[in-house]
């Protein structure tokens, strides 16, 4: 003998209740109880086990109309036995169609082996994943299949890898109507990472898959990218080049002001420590390093223009008494 499973009660769904309602109450206890969001919860793997046997049989209408030939006094949890002429009736099973197991791995119950006559384990036999071979007990299908994944792009500007991002996205997964989702993306990813959304890729019997979105950086016009480093530009005189001084530089956190050294030559490189990008799920950043650029001016006043000319006379003089 083996319990009797009532189908319509593990989906919560009356035994009048039309596909669209069967599928529906699927997805969402699906999502529930998926794997992926139950990790080491034996007891949800077991919850969605049921779930998707009971769907693997509501959802196929051959399938259902035999389970249905049982009637609706079976007691959920008692012992059942099939009449003897259940098996009558012509009534086939189409392993090609069949969606087998669920992502967590493992066979369907006794009950549904006894209802449809067949039987499930797990471990790809020889002939590899997703095939079937026949034995003595009766014909065996093996490997289990996943859920499918999806991919897409998200362009993030740097502030928002360095500060996170909240997006609302319309997707459409295979499968599904398109709808609207709210995702989160965590501070220090970096261009080509993929931040997983679960549940929300293709939809199967099986459940659904994840949603992963791939990091696109938009290009900045003050910093590049070089690891946890930022790189900007600071542009300043020749005189302060020469006398040092102070000058405004960009940051993620805002502009501020650093110190020029005295004789600082172009493309020098100043550091920032801690102005950088985050690292992710660390509080640690990497650096800012400021690549100095003297800007020699197009237009002098004419004051400007006689205190080069005297600047140039000087030099001429110390060039002249040094040979």
């Amino acid at each position: 003998m083996v319990k009797f499973k009532d189908y319509y009660q593990t989906l919560g769904v009356n035994r009048t209740a039309t596909q669209k309602e069967i599928k529906s109450a699927y997805r969402s206890l699906a999502r529930k109880y998926h794997p992926d969001a139950n990790q080491g919860d034996k007891a949800s793997e077991e919850k969605f086990k049921e779930i998707t046997e009971a769907y693997e049989v509501l959802k196929d209408e051959d399938k259902r109309k035999k389970y249905d030939r049982l009637g609706s006094n079976w007691k959920a949890g008692a012992e059942f036995k099939p009449p003897p002429d259940f098996g009558s009736g012509g009534f086939g099973f189409d392993f090609e169609k069949f969606s087998d197991l669920s992502k967590s791995g493992g066979p369907f119950s006794d009950f549904f082996d006894v209802l449809f006559g067949q039987t499930f384990g797990g471990g790809a036999p020889q002939g590899g994943a997703g095939s079937r071979t026949t034995t003595s007990g009766g014909t065996r299908f093996s490997g289990a299949r996943k859920p499918k994944d999806q991919e897409a792009t998200i362009e993030l500007t740097v502030e928002e890898l360095a500060s996170g991002a909240h997006r609302t996205l319309k997707i459409t997964p295979p499968g599904a109507a398109s709808k609207t989702i709210e995702v989160k993306i965590p501070k220090g990813v970096r261009a080509g990472s993929k931040v997983r959304i679960p549940g929300q890729g293709a939809d199967s019997p099986y459940g659904r898959g994840d949603l992963f979105l791939k990091v696109k950086v938009k290009p900045h016009d003050k910093f590049t990218i070089d690891g946890d480093n930022l790189f900007c530009e600071a542009e300043i005189s020749p005189a302060k080049a020469v006398l040092g001084g102070q000058t405004r530089v960009p940051t993620l956190d805002g502009p501020v002001k650093i110190r020029i050294p005295a004789g600082t030559q172009g493309g020098k490189l100043l550091r920032l420590r801690g102005r950088g990008l985050p690292q992710l799920k660390s509080t640690t950043r990497g650096d800012l390093l400021i690549r100095v650029k003297i800007v020699i001016p197009e237009k002098l006043s004419t004051e400007e223009k006689d205190l080069y000319e005297k600047l140039a006379s000087l030099e001429q003089k110390s060039t002249a008494s040094a040979n």
